[in-house]
């Protein structure tokens, strides 16, 4: 939002210096992003007369000017420079402007020195409109009226001393987008007062022409109320040297005089408007939705193909704008106009966003009702326009005509002045809330707060009291410790799941890995690899065709950072993330995962050739050491897991056949093809809320039981068939006598040609160690045999297996 320092004043009542209006812009939530000070560019140059102007003597087009200048100012001692000059006008006793030496020249990028032209000293400079800036005038120097201020600055004389100010508005703040509204809340931080502006509706002469309707569909949301009528005998030249001055200084170049007032308005009462040539208006206006497949010749130069449902204006031959975006070049006004058609509309904020966005249309309009203009301003900026237009351009105006009406705003909120105490930590008086409240055009009544309606952003108590803090100042906010509720060691904050969250990730970051953050949206392909990618987590309105859908896993974002470090020779890589993946696009449909991956090697190249790739075994090792840092129970290992996994290269921690509490093992090399990813890559998922909690916390560690007994170990060499895997026979052979057996190890596995030739085909051998640990008696022979008969008894069991001879 741009505005200068005299505009900003037509509204506010002021004394307060340039620096002062910044700092307190910036400090209200309206960061000044740009302040363009003519004062910085042209404060150097001055009035002066040229005394004297006599023919150079070595040079037919150069003048040799005495020059009066007063370098103290006006009323001052004058003092005389002499100055070789090459303008025509050059003469005895003309009023120009003088640049002494020093001064840059912003027209042309020099500086001035003192120098010699064709032997002649010359100091300082006579200046043009160009050189200056402020004309395209280059045919001689600035000849100014013989009364001029001598020693006066020329930007003050000249009225040019006005600052341009540009502030970056948020969103949420559209009553910003007028130079009016940021006048009201410089107004209520104490910087001046808010001058009145009284609008007196202008009576029609005669009925209007020109009928409005709203297509019903349309008149709920789209556009609750569209207003206008004709101005007929107006003359569209040139606008006033003050309104072209004013546009030029916000970066707007003068079209006409209708054009520029509409402009005007736009940027100073936030109110969008538009005119149309009344005489090329055929029949009615009809705000509608396009049917789809209609064109229009915009007045940006461009055409527009519209879609259908997008929100139109037409008369009876057509499409003539679209709505609240940009007018149509057919109807547009031109010089020779003297019959108009003024509208004013309010348009749905989301209606204009999306139609605009389709369009991919950046306007002045657009940007202003997609945040949302004061929809009661509707009729009243109709009048202020129509008035402006009949000073500027004479007329005679028609009644008004409309459809619609003005969308029921009014809401109250509970307004209670001890919680800017507690939601803000700030003490103000509760007669300085009030008043900053009634300054910022809230109505109070009793202890409810009722926004005016150009604040749409105003939807709850909390941005009540968010106005009375930034009017009052948030950097008065003083620090202060927070009080204890109760004297002692204050209740953990953290909840379980939010621990765990923490020691997962440190365990990870212990165990070498680095954190990536990744974003949670990607492709479809990329989701597809990972079961993903359906229309549940499909994104309406994607910022681009790589994040189209939800992730259903952590493992594309970090693949994907993997395959971009390994491009820049970055090889062996650890990488983690710890964030949500989603199943559907609903609350409730994403989980918290922990997801580590390894590519490369487990080590650096050294002369003992320990150096190995990473392995199935790394990421079981991973796991298993987060999973214990998260309290989580001892699981056993199932096969079965995802699309993204090696099928032979890969399992699941489960405490059942359901309850998974991590995936682990190889990459698929599909999935690594697809993502550019060079192997080997080994990677877990663990899923942090699925480990059940503890039913219990004690204070004290449990005691230590340690026993003085002989452990007895017993060797077991099962023959079992190929398919069987060792894990199966572990888990008969712990479950044999819980009291009593310790541990159980798997130390041979006799496999292949010469075991099959032993024992048969499709037949192995695996060895295990059984360890017994006696609690309160040394075991007898007879115990020992009992115990290693329900070993070979549970094993056959659960895998067919038998002793081998």
């Amino acid at each position: 939002m741009k505005f200068t320092l005299s505009w900003l004043k037509d509204h506010l009542e002021t004394e307060a210096p340039l620096s002062a209006i910044l700092d307190a812009l910036t400090d209200l939530g309206l960061e000044v992003e740009e302040v363009d000070d003519p004062a910085d560019r042209l404060g150097a140059f001055s009035i002066a007369r040229v005394i004297e102007a006599v023919q150079h003597p070595d040079a037919d087009r150069l003048r040799l000017c005495r020059v009066e200048t007063y370098p103290d100012g006006p009323g001052t001692a004058p003092q005389e420079v002499q100055v070789v000059c090459g303008a025509p006008n050059a003469r005895t006793g003309l009023v120009g402007v003088f640049a002494p030496v020093g001064t840059h020249i912003p027209g042309t990028g020099v500086d001035l020195k003192p120098g010699v032209i064709r032997g002649v000293e010359s100091n300082g400079m006579l200046c043009s409109g160009r050189e200056l800036e402020v004309s395209e005038d280059h045919d001689g120097i600035l000849d100014l009226p013989a009364d001029a201020p001598l020693g006066a600055r020329y930007i003050d004389w000249a009225g040019l001393n006005d600052p341009m100010i540009y502030i970056k508005v948020t969103p949420n703040r559209p009553d910003a987008l007028g130079v009016r509204g940021i006048a009201r809340d410089l107004a209520a931080r104490g910087l001046g007062r808010l001058k009145p502006r009284a609008i007196a509706p202008v009576p029609g002469a005669f009925a209007c022409p020109v009928s409005v309707t709203i297509d019903p569909a349309l008149k709920e949301r789209g556009c609750p109320l569209f207003m206008g009528r004709v101005i007929r005998g107006v003359t569209n030249g040139p606008s006033p040297a003050w309104l072209q001055a004013r546009l030029r200084a916000i970066g707007l170049r003068p079209i006409s005089a209708l054009v520029d007032i509409t402009n005007f308005f736009t940027f100073d009462l936030n109110r969008p408007l538009h005119v149309f040539d009344a005489g090329l208006i055929r029949g009615s206006l009809r705000i509608h939705p396009a049917a789809g497949g209609e064109e229009l010749a915009a007045l940006n130069d461009k055409t527009y193909r519209l879609a259908p449902g997008m929100m139109v204006i037409s008369d009876d031959a057509g499409v003539e704008s679209i709505a609240g975006i940009v007018g149509g070049a057919p109807s547009g006004v031109t010089e020779g106009t003297t019959d108009v058609f003024l509208e004013s509309a309010y348009w749905d904020p989301i209606t204009i966003a999306a139609t605009g966005r389709a369009l991919k249309v950046n306007s002045d309009a657009r940007y202003r009702f997609e945040r949302g203009v004061d929809p009661a301003f509707t009729g009243p900026g109709l009048e202020a326009a129509t008035a402006m237009i009949l000073e500027l351009c004479g007329g005679t105006a028609s009644e008004v005509v409309s459809d619609g009406a003005v969308p029921d705003t009014d809401r109250s909120y509970a307004f209670d002045p001890a919680r800017v105490v507690s939601l803000v930590g700030m003490d103000i008086p509760e007669d300085d809330q009030r008043a900053t409240l009634t300054a910022l055009g809230f109505r109070l009544e009793g202890d409810r707060a009722h926004p005016p309606t150009w604040r749409p952003d105003i939807l709850g108590e909390a941005d009540l009291i968010e106005e009375v803090a930034r009017i009052a100042s948030l950097t008065k906010l003083a620090a202060r410790p927070m009080a204890r509720p109760q004297p002692g060691v204050p209740r953990p904050v953290l909840t379980p799941m939010q621990r765990r969250e923490g020691a997962a990730r440190r365990t990870m970051a212990a165990l070498g890995f680095n954190e990536c953050i990744t974003y949670s949206f990607i492709d479809a392909d990329a989701a597809a690899l990972f079961g993903g990618g359906s229309d549940a987590v499909r994104l309406e309105n994607p910022i681009s065709s790589e994040m189209t859908h939800l992730r259903p896993d952590l493992l594309p974002g970090l693949l994907r950072a993997a395959a971009r470090n390994q491009t820049r020779g970055q090889g062996d890589l650890a990488l983690f993330e710890v964030g949500p993946v989603f199943t559907g696009g609903e609350p409730g449909e994403e989980t918290l995962v922990a997801t580590g991956l390894r590519i490369g090697h487990a080590g650096p190249r050294d002369p003992h050739a320990s150096r190995r790739p990473v392995d199935v075994f790394d990421a079981r090792a991973d796991a298993e050491a987060v999973l214990a840092a998260i309290g989580a129970p001892a699981a056993r290992i199932w096969r079965g897991t995802g699309p993204a996994w090696h099928p032979g290269r890969s399992g699941a921690l489960r405490l059942g056949p359901k309850l998974t509490l991590a995936e682990f093992g190889e990459v698929h090399p599909r999935v690594l093809a697809a993502l550019d990813v060079k192997g080997p890559a080994v990677a877990f998922t663990l899923h942090i809320a699925a480990a059940p909690l503890p039913r219990a916390r004690t204070t004290t560690r449990p005691a230590l039981a340690v026993s003085d007994l002989q452990a007895v170990e017993r060797d077991f060499a099962f023959v079992v068939a190929s398919d069987i895997e060792a894990q199966a026979v572990l888990t008969a052979a712990q479950g044999a006598d819980k009291t009593l057996i310790d541990s159980v190890r798997l130390f041979d596995e006799f496999t292949g040609p010469k075991a099959e030739a032993q024992m048969g085909e499709g037949r192995k051998s695996l060895a295990i160690t059984v360890r017994l640990q006696p609690r309160d008696r040394t075991l007898t022979e007879a115990e020992i045999e009992a115990v290693a008969a329900r070993v070979v008894d549970k094993v056959a069991k659960a895998t067919g297996g038998t002793l081998r001879g």
